[in-house]
Order: structure tokens, then sequence, then C-alpha cells
């Protein structure tokens, strides 16, 4: 059984086509799942969503569908209100009712960030301005009482790959779309992939035998870039370009 694994694709199509394309020349895979956090974004939330529609993935609601399908619009950010503003009403309306959590196989579970907080990092903690790795007690604690073979999460936009105890792997396949963001809610913090890479995840499964590959796809990032800077936000092509975070 081979399992795809997407997350915070945040509107950014020509990552996501970019991500499909290299997936079907690996042969594809038997399911392919999406963490959520869809389309905010300054880039193209509509053309996203009609694709997503069409593949209409197994997929969990990440914090910024949320935000977009039920914040009043006047008290969205920059990126969730441009993306609610591209999107039909019915298209809001279908991120609102992605559900918290699904099990797409019998031992696997996912979810955006944390199965009880949809805007805390499971794997992460904030440490001078960025991200790092938490204990493996953290994590437990996290995970709310949740167990399965392999629990898949998102959020972080950060690849990542924790053996918690014997039975239980944890994967963040990074972000399709985002490679990196900044984020005011105290503590304010940043975080960084360091490279202008779409990412994902495929999962070989094997009886009781799990295989990783966390996978970097080049692509037009450069038009991303171009495309967030049309619509006024610097940073995000920053980051696009770089992996990183503009200072100063």
């Amino acid at each position: 059984m081979r399992l795809a694994v997407l997350a915070d694709i945040h509107g950014n199509v020509l990552a996501l086509e970019a991500v499909l394309a290299d997936l079907a020349r690996r042969g594809g895979a038997d399911l392919t799942v999406d963490l959520g956090d869809c389309v905010s974004g300054p880039l193209w939330p509509r053309e996203t969503m009609d694709l997503l529609d069409r593949l209409k993935l197994p997929t969990v609601r990440g914090n910024h569908d949320r935000w977009v399908a039920s914040r009043p619009r006047d008290r969205m950010g920059a990126s969730d209100a441009f993306a609610h503003d591209e999107l039909s009403e019915a298209q809001r309306r279908r991120l609102g009712l992605l559900p918290g959590e699904l099990r797409p196989l019998a031992d696997v579970l996912m979810f955006h960030a944390t199965p009880d907080n949809d805007t805390h990092y499971l794997l992460d903690r904030v440490e001078a301005g960025g991200l790092r790795r938490d204990d493996r007690a953290s994590i437990r604690d996290k995970l709310a009482g949740r167990s399965a073979r392999l629990i898949l999460c998102g959020h972080s936009h950060r690849p990542d790959l924790v053996q918690l105890d014997a039975d239980t792997l944890i994967l963040n396949p990074g972000s399709v779309g985002c490679p990196g963001y900044d984020d005011d809610t105290p503590p304010a913090h940043v975080s960084e992939s360091g490279a202008p890479f779409a990412r994902y995840a495929l999962v070989d499964i094997d009886g009781p035998r799990l295989g990783v590959d966390l996978l970097a796809v080049p692509y037009d990032h450069e038009t991303a870039a171009h495309r967030a800077e049309a619509n006024g936000r610097p940073e995000w092509a920053y980051a696009l370009r770089h992996g990183f975070m503009p200072t100063g």
C-alpha cells in the first residue's frame, strides 16, 4: 500500500500541480490525503480549490480553512481575506464542513495540527522566535490519548518524522505551497523550510513495516512569487523564492 501525503497547499496551484506530476512519475499512490490549509494565501485560491474539488481527496480542516469559512470578513488576516473573496460561497462552505480528523486507513490517523487544537504544533515548540523539535513527552501529551501506527499532521510547514515509540510513527510532510511564514500570535515566530520547493511525502506500508520518503519538488516558484507581489504580499514572495522570511 502506498500513501501520498499533502499538507498546507495555501492556494499555490502551481506547486500542487508539480507535486501531482511528480507523484504520477513515481507510479502514483493507492491513496492520497490532504492535511488541510488548502487555499489561504495571495496566490490562486479559486484555482486550487477547483483542482481539489476534482481530486476529491480525503481532507481534514486546517485552521485557515476554518477561518476562511467562518470568520467575519472584517476580522480576517490578509491571506484569509484574499481567499474568501476569490472563492464561491459553496466552496467556503465545503471548507468549513471538512472534518477535524480522519482515519483514512485502519491504523492511520490524520489531522491538521493537534487533535484538540488546529493552531498548536504537534512536533514543535516555539523557541527564540522560531520552531524547534519538541520532546517526546510533550508530543505524547498533545496527542490527547489518540493512537495509531501512523499519525499524519501538518501546520508547521516543516517536513519531519518522529518515532514516538515502537508502535507510533508521526509524519509531517511539509508544505506543498508555502515554504516560510511569520506568525505574530504571541509568542511571535517564523517557520522556514530553507528552500523554495514543493514538499510532500510518500509512505509505503508493508504489513508492520513503514517506509517514508520526504520529497522536495522543484516548480515555477518565480511565477508564484510574482503573483504574491502583484497581490501586495512581498514577504510571501520572498519566502516563495528562498524558503526563508525576510529580515530587517
